[in-house]
């Protein structure tokens, strides 16, 4: 029976002459779990909220759309909020409470349900989440995986038909993420609750889908099962963007030109070269290039900082050294101190013990703006934050005023950044209008404005498609190129493997261990990339796509000998 069901919906927003969603049809049968993917901007946020009446944006709208063989306009308040449950991307905007037994019990306050119900299902619903050993925490004490947690359980508590989630794990670390997909496994296995679900980080996700759609400039360009999205895409076209967005096990079969059924999973995938590699073990030879210079251009020396002067400590006798025209990736749990650090080497937190050095320079030695000026620029965790103009392009002038006096100059640096960042048609939208991906490609922007000398990038890759993340990364390795100094914070174990000449972990309020990409990789477990775990049996710190497949082909003569003998 279709749950959902939508018919030639197409969606312009006001003051918008090109509709965001066009001549949408999409079915969902009941206890399906749906996954929504595509580029940044291509609608799929705005088509999830029309999918929840308190949600779904103004403008124009033509088509239809039915929840349960009702127009979904139609429905009265009490169904529209029980039934219908929706996760959005940030952990922190949907909590309204300050207990998490409170957070629990909120929404069954509100639709008027007895005490003695709310009670017994606020702690069923508890224990079934693993809530109840943080049951009377305050909601501001919780890590980002926990909040996250919370307003699932919050939402289930209603007891809803259907599951909405907007890319729930963009701001999760690689455990959290895990952790946090695998509940809506169990949700989905155990109790037949109907999920849809954006997620541009696919490698667990798709394994648990039914359908995968991919929208594509407003419309839907591919519904099919996980297992044949990837040959569609590549009958569509053999090089299309989203080819990058599937699990590294499709895309190294796609990427050795193989036929038939592709892997989909780590353990699919470590079959799948067991018998490609048939007992061959190889190496891989290329390793990350080490950047040694005699001065570092930033240190932090023996680093204590806590927010309060009875607070615990955030940083703990932290040391780091980063060298002139090196990428450093430092990953990381939800709430292990990484931000804090990125404020720390930045100016905005001072340590009470320790040093931080900026060009050798002691950094309180910096007066004014002048270790901003031409010198250290940072990318907020919030892209919004970076944005006071009602229009991208407004902000972009009044930050490359303060570079540039001449107006053809401004508006020809402008051109050439949003260019580069491929957000040319932005410039003249609110900031805030854009979806998650465009947001931190925007901000990204108006930072590169003020053409520093190190970056500093806090989750840098959060809610942009895998084509846009590529875009970043050959952007990334051209600052690089030019003598630019960057430092990514990310949970994006994959993009730390393809950018980074160092990565370091955060553990324990400190930096625990720091090394190249294919030593740091290689020998994790968990903090490692798919590529790793699916190939570490038959090859040598492989650790990307791109390395197996290499690999592959450098050796294709010795492979063929093997299977000859």
């Amino acid at each position: 029976m279709e749950i959902c069901k939508i018919e030639n919906l197409t969606f312009t927003y006001p003051d918008q002459k090109t509709p965001v969603l066009q001549s949408i049809d999409l079915s969902v049968h009941q206890g399906e779990f749906v996954v929504l993917f595509g580029e940044s901007g291509s609608g799929k946020t705005t088509l999830l909220r029309m999918l929840k009446q308190e949600l779904a944006p103004h403008g124009d709208l033509s088509g239809t759309i039915m929840y349960m063989g009702q127009n979904i306009n139609d429905l009265d308040e009490r169904t529209a909020a029980s039934e219908i449950g929706f996760v959005m991307q940030n952990p922190e905007t949907q909590i309204v409470t300050d207990k998490v037994w409170h957070e629990l019990a909120f929404g069954l306050e509100n639709i008027g349900v007895s005490s003695p119900v709310i009670r017994r299902r606020v702690g069923e619903i508890a224990n079934y989440f693993g809530i109840h050993t943080w049951f009377r925490e305050d909601t501001t004490d919780l890590s980002g995986g926990q909040k996250q947690l919370l307003n699932v359980a919050s939402i289930m508590v209603m007891e809803p038909n259907m599951l909405i989630l907007d890319e729930p794990t963009s701001q999760l670390d690689p455990i959290a993420a895990s952790n946090f997909i695998d509940t809506l496994e169990k949700l989905n296995r155990d109790l037949g609750l109907t999920i849809i679900m954006v997620e541009h980080r696919l490698e667990e996700v798709l394994p648990l889908a039914d359908k995968v759609v991919l929208l594509e400039a407003g419309q839907v360009i591919n519904t099919d099962t996980p297992t044949n999205i990837g040959v569609r895409l590549k009958g569509l076209d053999k090089n299309h963007r989203m080819l990058r967005a599937l699990p590294t096990p499709m895309r190294v079969f796609h990427g050795l030109d193989m036929e038939g059924k592709s892997p989909i999973t780590a353990r699919e995938g470590r079959r799948f070269l067991t018998d490609f590699m048939n007992g061959t073990k190889l190496s891989n030879e290329i390793e990350s290039e080490m950047v040694q210079d005699e001065q570092p251009i930033m240190e932090v020396k023996n680093a204590w900082y806590r927010y309060e002067r009875d607070l615990p400590d955030v940083l703990a006798d932290v040391d780091l050294q980063i060298d002139k025209g090196e990428i450093v990736s430092i990953l990381g749990g939800n709430g292990s101190g990484k931000t804090t650090l990125l404020n720390v080497m930045s100016g905005q937190n001072r340590v009470y013990r320790g040093k931080v050095y900026v060009h050798g320079k002691k950094i309180q030695q910096y007066k004014g703006k002048e270790l901003y000026h031409h010198n250290i620029a940072v990318l907020p965790q919030d892209p919004q934050t970076v944005f006071l103009k009602n229009t991208v392009r407004k902000d972009y002038e009044e930050i490359a005023q303060v570079l540039y006096k001449d107006d053809s100059a401004i508006e020809q640096k402008i051109k050439d950044i949003a260019e580069q960042l491929s957000i040319t048609h932005l410039l003249d939208n609110h900031p805030y209008d854009l979806s998650g991906g465009e947001q931190q490609k925007a901000a990204l922007g108006k930072i590169l404005l003020l053409e520093p000398k190190i970056l500093l990038l806090d989750e840098p890759t959060k809610g942009i498609d895998a084509f846009s993340k590529e875009t970043l990364q050959v952007l990334l390795k051209e600052l690089q190129a030019k003598g630019m100094t960057i430092v990514v914070i990310t949970h994006d174990v994959e993009f730390a493997a393809m950018i980074s000449n160092r990565v370091g972990l955060f553990f324990d309020r400190t930096l625990i261990s720091m090394d190249t990409p294919q030593a740091f990789f290689s020998e994790n477990n968990y903090y490692t990339t798919v590529a790793s775990r699916m190939s570490r049996h038959v090859m040598e710190r492989a650790i990307t796509d791109e390395d197996i497949i290499k690999i592959c082909h450098n050796n294709q003569e010795k492979l063929y000998e093997k299977t000859v003998d």
